[in-house]
């Protein structure tokens, strides 16, 4: 009789272990989320200045702004991870371009405002590249956890679901920009 008691006991402690395991898990993961999302919106809350400090060098590439523009307001509609992956991977494109401008008009590498908000972007962009790299090797743990025996069962049972990695799908946010002038 206490030989089945401490098999009961033992089996309880060991499916609260690997339950709690898994909410600690899901847990960092939503936190290295709301991380991505807090250097994302810094970004998109750098770019409104970087814009008007660039403006006047760039009439013709107003397009580029405009684009801009646009994705800051879906950056605040998008719900899913996928959405704002996929909206960062195009405002990436975007800031290349501004930053190749950049490097045409010495006048405004000289600006002292452009200098100092080109910085401040760049490390967001170090902290945005570091978030999505902690954020995805969360995901993976998480992931990883809810695949292998046995708190594949305790997943299963308890509703665990899979989180998708944050990643580059469009090819194009790969490539370098190329700014032509020649139009």
């Amino acid at each position: 009789m206490w030989i089945i008691i401490a098999i009961v006991v033992v089996l309880v402690i060991f499916v609260i272990s690997l339950y709690n395991s898994l909410v600690s898990l899901r847990q960092r993961v939503k936190n290295a989320w709301s991380q991505i999302d807090v250097q994302l919106q810094r970004r998109f809350d750098l770019i409104p200045n970087l814009v008007e400090t660039v403006k006047g060098y760039m009439q013709h590439e107003s397009e580029v702004l405009t684009k801009v523009t646009e994705l800051r307001t879906s950056w605040a509609n998008a719900g899913s991870v996928k959405e704002k992956s996929d909206l960062d991977n195009q405002l990436s494109g975007a800031l290349k371009t501004i930053m190749a401008v950049s490097e045409n008009y010495p006048d405004l590498k000289a600006n002292q405002n452009f200098a100092q908000i080109q910085e401040e972007l760049q490390n967001t962009e170090n902290k945005i590249s570091f978030s999505r790299q902690f954020y995805n090797d969360s995901v993976t743990r998480y992931n990883t956890k809810l695949e292998v025996f046995p708190s594949n069962i305790i997943a299963s049972m308890f509703h665990f679901t899979a989180e998708e990695l944050f990643q580059v799908d469009n090819a194009e946010a790969r490539k370098n920009v190329k700014v032509d002038f020649g139009k």
